[in-house]
């Protein structure tokens, strides 16, 4: 968490200068340390060398998209086909099934509308659908839902 927080800090500030880095090493040990009592138990990751995979994939899928939907909004908007897609989600874990939502909505195109923790449903929005909901329930458990059952649940 800590490190994220550095990175993230180190961002948002755009600026990668040692007294911002000090600066956000400080800040990554006391908002770890301030918001502990807060949080709720913190997941146990099996294999934590998947989260890399995982992360490369998640940012080569976010360049590929990006790219996508700059040709559908630079198209005529009229041939967009917008759906709603109910996905069914396997995982348990609460932080696999938030990292999960988080990374279909930061994907460009694609939203997490709503997740139904007693059909353990994820309602997904996607900007322009073509084919079959199937194809993109098969293709979102591929890339990022197996990894995530075996990154926090095998």
């Amino acid at each position: 968490m800590s490190i994220f927080l550095v990175l993230l800090w180190l961002f948002l500030t755009n600026s990668f200068t040692w007294a911002q880095l000090l600066l956000g090493l400080f800040l990554g040990w006391l908002l770890p340390l301030v918001a502990h009592p807060f949080m709720p138990d913190q997941p146990h990751v099996r294999h934590p060398l998947l989260m890399l995979r995982y992360l490369l994939v998640f940012l080569a899928d976010i360049l590929s998209s990006n790219w996508v939907v700059a040709r559908l909004l630079l198209g005529k908007p009229e041939r967009l086909r917008p759906a709603f897609i109910h996905y069914p989600v396997e995982l348990d874990n609460d932080y696999a099934i938030t990292l999960l939502a988080s990374t279909i909505s930061l994907t460009p195109g694609t939203v997490s509308a709503h997740y139904d923790a007693n059909t353990k449903q994820l309602l997904i929005h996607a900007l322009h659908f073509e084919g079959e909901e199937a194809e993109m329930i098969s293709q979102i458990k591929q890339r990022y839902e197996n990894v995530l059952l075996e990154i926090f649940q095998c």
